[in-house]
Protein backbone atom coordinates (compact mmCIF):
# COMPACT_ATOMS: atom_id res chain seq x y z
CA UNK A 1 0.00 0.00 0.00
CA UNK A 2 2.82 2.42 0.85
CA UNK A 3 4.45 1.68 -2.51
CA UNK A 4 1.19 2.49 -4.32
CA UNK A 5 0.78 5.75 -2.41
CA UNK A 6 4.38 6.71 -3.09
CA UNK A 7 3.88 6.09 -6.80
CA UNK A 8 0.61 8.00 -7.02
CA UNK A 9 1.28 10.79 -4.53
CA UNK A 10 0.62 13.42 -7.20
CA UNK A 11 -2.83 11.90 -7.81
CA UNK A 12 -3.77 12.31 -4.14
CA UNK A 13 -2.47 15.87 -3.92
CA UNK A 14 -4.39 16.94 -7.03
CA UNK A 15 -7.54 15.17 -5.83
CA UNK A 16 -7.35 16.98 -2.48
CA UNK A 17 -6.85 20.26 -4.35
CA UNK A 18 -9.96 19.64 -6.46
CA UNK A 19 -12.04 18.81 -3.38
CA UNK A 20 -10.69 21.85 -1.53
CA UNK A 21 -11.42 24.16 -4.44
CA UNK A 22 -14.96 22.82 -4.74
CA UNK A 23 -15.56 23.33 -1.02
CA UNK A 24 -14.08 26.84 -1.01
CA UNK A 25 -15.60 28.24 -4.20
CA UNK A 26 -18.66 26.09 -4.73
CA UNK A 27 -19.08 22.99 -6.84
CA UNK A 28 -18.28 23.47 -10.53
CA UNK A 29 -19.07 20.37 -12.56
CA UNK A 30 -17.04 21.37 -15.65
CA UNK A 31 -13.93 22.12 -13.57
CA UNK A 32 -14.24 18.83 -11.70
CA UNK A 33 -14.75 16.70 -14.83
CA UNK A 34 -11.84 18.33 -16.67
CA UNK A 35 -9.49 17.82 -13.74
CA UNK A 36 -10.55 14.23 -13.13
CA UNK A 37 -9.95 13.44 -16.80
CA UNK A 38 -6.53 15.09 -16.55
CA UNK A 39 -5.67 12.95 -13.50
CA UNK A 40 -6.86 9.80 -15.26
CA UNK A 41 -4.70 10.54 -18.31
CA UNK A 42 -1.62 11.35 -16.23
CA UNK A 43 -1.97 8.20 -14.10
CA UNK A 44 -2.42 6.02 -17.18
CA UNK A 45 0.69 7.58 -18.77
CA UNK A 46 2.76 6.85 -15.63
CA UNK A 47 1.85 3.15 -15.61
Amino acid sequence: MALYLGRHKRFGIILLGIIGRNLALGFDLRFTIINLLWILISVVKID
